[in-house]
């Protein structure tokens, strides 16, 4: 079956044509990622973020390229914005605040000033969205807690943890877009 097939398929819903796609693409997939992270976990999470983002893009593929091409680019940027929401976690919700005194001297002013700028931003987003999306956030990129955990403190089922991280990600990026 050739690649415009299984997207003409998976778009009216054939569950046989994304099977079939995922046990093709997965694997490679998540081989990329892991050269890119070296946590399992963290690759698996960008492995069905990517699978995700192609999913709700699906639509607007045109064929102008590859279908993995196509698929390659998302997790990219996939990739990309685990490491820049890694440097937030890292600027943001730093727990050893000793340590930003070691590290402020070697910041210029103008990184520092960017610095404490990216810092009220994310509060500011943070304060902007539902609470319970706000505390799902703190307990992934606070706390480190796992999905699992997260389900277990909220009393919810992983996917129902998954989904509400997934929720809570796309409103923060928007109001953090808006801030």
């Amino acid at each position: 079956m050739s690649n415009s097939d299984v997207i003409r398929r998976m778009l009216v819903g054939d569950k046989r044509a994304l099977t079939s796609f995922y046990k093709t693409y997965a694997p490679r997939l998540l081989g990329y990622i892991e050269e890119k992270v070296n946590n399992p976990k963290d690759a698996e999470e960008i492995l069905q973020d990517t699978l995700f983002a192609f999913l709700d893009g699906l639509r607007d593929f045109n064929g102008t390229s590859s279908v993995s091409t196509f698929l390659y680019a998302i997790c990219r940027h996939k990739v990309a914005d685990y490491y820049r929401r890694k440097k937030v976690k890292q600027v943001v919700f730093s727990r050893m605040p000793q340590l930003e005194t070691l590290v402020s001297p070697l910041l210029t002013p103008e990184e520092e000033l960017d610095s404490r700028l990216f810092h009220d931003r994310i509060h500011r987003t943070l304060g902007r969205i539902i609470p319970r999306y706000r505390e799902i956030l703190l307990l992934k990129y606070m706390d480190n807690l796992t999905v699992e955990d997260i389900a277990d403190r909220l009393a919810t089922t992983l996917k129902g943890a998954e989904s509400q991280l997934f929720r809570a990600r796309k409103a923060f990026v928007e109001a953090f877009l808006s801030v």
